[in-house]
Order: C-alpha cells, then structure tokens, then sequence
C-alpha cells in the first residue's frame, strides 16, 4: 500500500542508491519508516539508511498556512492544467514555487496521494482543516465531468475573492483598533511616567490644585498601582474571548447576532454577507452542483449564523418546491435587488451570471464602505488621541497657569 503523508507526518532522512546505483540521499515525510522504505521503493531507490531528522534546538517556527496559500495554490495549479501540464507534474511544479514550506509539504502530500491512484478530491479531504467541503465538492465535480482545469480556475477565482473580501472586513475593524490600543498605551505612558514628575513639582506649590489636576494625578496613582493587573486582565478577556467563540457555539452566534446590529460596522457585514452567498452560489450551480446541495455549502460560507441559518431555511423551501426567488423573499434577510436578479435569473435559465452580477456589485459596495469608514474614522481617532494628550497635558499644566496669574 502506498504511503500517506501529510503535513503533521514525521520528516526522515535517507540514504541509498538508485536504479543506476548511484549513491543518492533526501528527506521525505511518512507515518513511519517502513511507509517511507515503501515509497523510496516504488521510486526505485534502494534505501540502506532511513532515519527520523533531528529537530533543530534553534529551528524557526513551522509557518502557518493561511486561507491565501490555498488560493494562490488554486491559481496556480489551475493555470499549470489549463497549459496541458499532467495534474501530478502540475502538483510537482506549484510545490516547488510556493514560498510558504509547510504549503509545499502539504502539496506533496497530496500529490503522492495522487500518484498513488487516489481521485485528487479524495486525497484533498483527508486534509478538511485546509480544504473545505465546497472546495472538495467542486474538485469532486470537475473530475466526474472532465473539466478539471475549468473547476479549478472557478474555485481559484472564488478562493480569491473570498479572500479579498475578508481582507476588506479585517481593514475596517483592525484599523480603528489599533488606534484605540496606540491611544491607550501612549495615555498609559504618560500616567505612569510623566504624570508623576509634575505632581513632584506640585507637592512644593503649597496650594491648591484645579480639581481636574487632581482627577488626572488620582488616575496616575491608580495607573502606578494597577498598570500590570489592567494588561494581565485585557490579555486573560481576550483570549477567553477568542477561546469562548472556538468552543461555544451559542457564544459565536450570539456575537454574530450583536455584530450585525454594531452602528457602521453591522451594515458592512450584511454587505458582505450579501456578496458571501452570491459568490459562493454562482460558483456552485455554475459547477453543475444541485441546487439543493450548493445552498447546503452556501450555508456555511456566508460567515454569520442568521444568514447560515436563513439559507439552510432557503434549502428547505427549494426542496419542497419554491423557487429561489420567494425563498430568499421570505427570509426578509436580503435586499430586493438579490431576489429581482434571482427571479430574472430563473426565467432566463441565466441564474449563475445574475448571481455573479450581484456578488461583484455587493463586493464593490463592501470595497466602498471600508473606504468610506477608513475616511470617516481618520478625523474621530485624532480629534480622540487630541483629547486624551491634549487633556493630559492641560491638566498637567494648569496649576502653573494659576501660580503665574497669583506672582
């Protein structure tokens, strides 16, 4: 049987000698060092020494691969088929250029489990963690109508401007963050460690302090005393936070429910939600799915629970007869637009392009609202920051203003 790498497998190295017997050594993942023998064989390699590698003390962290190294994986392998270039050689070739080495593990993975005479979307499903369903599903689909090449240059597109759109989401809610956390740790600064050479220069005053002297220097003292229990409590609620969201479902949803109703914010997401369940519908019945079955992946690509859940609620009313366009009507979820385009769709037998049509429109809305908030945010976050530096410092310097009106 032929060995199954992946990318959490055990790397070896080894030494022996080819078909010409020539000396020749690598490395090569494998479950265990019988499998990686096998497989050395099956390349016509005599194998004297295999080994585990050692593990270097000083070895760089395994980088992370990211939702974008699939897609830019789906891209290229989509432009090497569409050259005639065989699938395996095809796996050979984008493995070698990725930049990203725990990537270029996994595409060898899958291209010895391709080799071996596995079907390329069952050989990806055994890594679910980085090839979703509807990934695998429109692989699966492309094999069985022989149009592989054309599958994948739909999934790369869909792949990238999944990504894209995710990218304009992160920008709207990262920027004002960070500016909010610069804010408070500059204000931090200047409580612990300026704040305090003023209220030294007071203490010789002998008279009274404006009350907003004395409000900033009790913050300073607060400040001082508790500076490391406020950054261990906003470390600890952050990542209970982000592990209540992994583990609670009803958490997660309920955050979704409270983020589509955020002031700014929540219009942005129903936008995206929007484009989220255009695009991945177009891409999907274009592919041939069933209709039915390309809502079911629909579901779980729009990104939030109450339109995860109102296209499950589609799916059922599809199944039992309705058309689309009233489906969708009847959530109340989407805009008109969506279901006008959908019912013209249907009557023209052209519903993935109308589909497509309303993703690009809702992604270019998305594109524009992010730009929009960006410019919105610029003018708050400094008239902010003024007023917490500028507060600051009035307060610091008011009792000397005071001191040169009595002299």
């Amino acid at each position: 049987m032929a060995a199954q790498t992946s990318v959490n497998q055990t790397i070896y190295t080894w030494q022996g000698t080819d078909k010409n017997g020539k000396k020749t050594k690598g490395e090569m993942p494998g479950a265990s060092q019988a499998l990686v023998k096998a497989q050395l064989r099956k390349q016509g390699v005599n194998a004297t020494k295999v080994k585990r590698k050692s593990k270097d003390l000083f070895s760089p962290r395994k980088q992370k691969i990211t939702p974008g190294d699939i897609a830019i994986f789906s891209r290229q392998l989509a432009t090497m088929m569409k050259a005639g270039i065989p699938l395996v050689q095809s796996f050979e070739i984008v493995g070698d250029s990725l930049e990203n080495p725990s990537m270029a593990v996994l595409v060898r993975a899958v291209r010895d489990d391709v080799a071996a005479g596995n079907n390329f979307a069952d050989s990806i499903r055994k890594h679910p963690r980085y090839f979703d369903e509807l990934f695998c599903n429109l692989v699966e689909s492309g094999e069985q109508s022989g149009a592989l090449e054309t599958m994948l240059d739909r999934v790369a597109t869909y792949k990238e401007k999944t990504e894209a759109l995710k990218s304009k989401i992160k920008k709207a809610m990262n920027y004002p963050i960070a500016v909010v956390v610069v804010a408070l740790i500059v204000t931090g600064i200047l409580l612990v460690k300026v704040v305090p050479q003023f209220a030294e220069t007071f203490s010789s005053f002998g008279a009274d302090l404006p009350a907003f002297t004395l409000f900033v220097l009790g913050l300073s003292d607060i400040a001082i005393a508790h500076w490391w229990k406020a950054i261990i409590g906003i470390a600890l609620a952050g990542y209970a936070f982000k592990e209540a969201r992994l583990r609670s479902q009803k958490f997660a949803d309920s955050v979704d429910r409270i983020a589509l109703k955020l002031p700014i914010i929540g219009p942005i997401i129903e936008k995206s939600c929007y484009a989220r369940f255009t695009r991945t519908l177009s891409t999907t019945f274009a592919a041939g799915v069933p209709l039915v079955d390309a809502l079911e992946s629909v579901a779980g690509a729009t990104g939030n629970i109450v339109y995860s859940t109102a296209t499950l609620k589609i799916r059922d009313d599809v199944s039992a007869g309705q058309q689309l366009n009233f489906a969708i009507r009847t959530t109340t979820l989407f805009p008109s637009m969506i279901t006008q385009m959908v019912g013209i769709g249907e009557e023209s037998g052209a519903l993935d392009t109308m589909l497509d049509k309303c993703a690009t429109y809702y992604e270019a809305e998305v594109d524009n609202a992010v730009d929009g908030l960006t410019s919105l945010m610029e003018p708050i976050i400094m008239s902010v920051l003024g007023t917490l530096i500028g507060g600051l410092m009035i307060a610091m310097y008011l009792p000397i203003f005071q001191l040169g009106q009595v002299v």
